[in-house]
């Protein structure tokens, strides 16, 4: 009789020690956590400023004008300078991308063999910008984790048509926002890092506000400030095709 208090005690505190494994989320729960958040909004637009910084810390400029509809449609135009005006990028999928060359006055249709290269001179691939639900090419696992920040290894599911090799994702817990992200080449070298330095509450969404990506191989950096952010505003969908990529309007 004297040991079943103790027994008791014993599978009390077993039961404490296994609960919080047994309720701790999955990497690819955490990753949809993630998505839900980046993608809240019905859609969005914004003003960005450009940074093109090179490894003698030569800046370029442009100010670029996006805007977003769901979790795929996007349209980025440029607005300045002279030489980059009204170009336009056009995401309708991931795997339906258009480029607008005023100069050419013709849009052409980005081939899977060249979205992988990047975008007018920016550290960001074309597939980079239409990157938008990670758990359609990663599968996700939890490597490390804090009160503030968990880390994820994502790794490219089986036929993903995608450039990296991995990702390492910290994410903020306290906003599911992604902090940064490093992406691996294909031989595992680290090629990217990206980093969402500023995260700002606008309206009801968590909204990255500035980032960059730096190819630390190529020792280039491209910074984006966001500015006038507007979100739910009704875009029309006539706004995301190519006779308005087009017209540049």
């Amino acid at each position: 009789m004297r040991g079943k208090p103790a027994l008791s005690l014993s599978l009390l505190l077993l039961a404490a020690a296994t609960l919080p494994l047994a309720a701790q989320e999955s990497g690819d729960e955490i990753l949809a956590k993630v998505q839900a958040t980046l993608n809240a909004p019905r859609d969005r637009m914004a003003v960005m400023s450009m940074e093109l910084i090179d490894k003698s810390g030569n800046v370029k400029r442009r100010t670029v004008q996006m805007y977003q509809k769901g979790d795929e449609k996007r349209l980025i135009r440029f607005l300045e300078p002279a030489d980059v005006k009204d170009v336009g990028f056009l995401v309708l999928s991931e795997e339906e991308m258009w480029l607008y060359m005023p100069a050419f006055h013709k849009i052409r249709r980005i081939a899977s063999h060249t979205k992988h290269e990047n975008f007018m001179g920016t550290d960001f691939t074309y597939d980079d910008l239409a990157q938008t639900k990670y758990s359609d090419h990663y599968s996700a696992q939890v490597i490390r984790q804090d009160g503030a920040s968990v880390t994820l290894l994502l790794t490219p599911k089986p036929q993903a048509d995608v450039n990296y090799s991995k990702l390492i994702m910290t994410v903020d817990k306290s906003n599911w926002v992604p902090q940064r992200v490093e992406l691996y080449d294909k031989a595992g070298t680290l090629k990217k890092i990206l980093i969402n330095s500023k995260v700002e509450r606008v309206g009801p969404y968590w909204t990255v506000t500035q980032m960059s990506m730096e190819d630390v191989q190529d020792k280039h950096k491209t910074v984006l400030t966001l500015r006038e952010v507007k979100h739910d505003t009704g875009l029309d969908d006539e706004l995301f095709s190519k006779r308005s990529l087009m017209r540049g309007s």
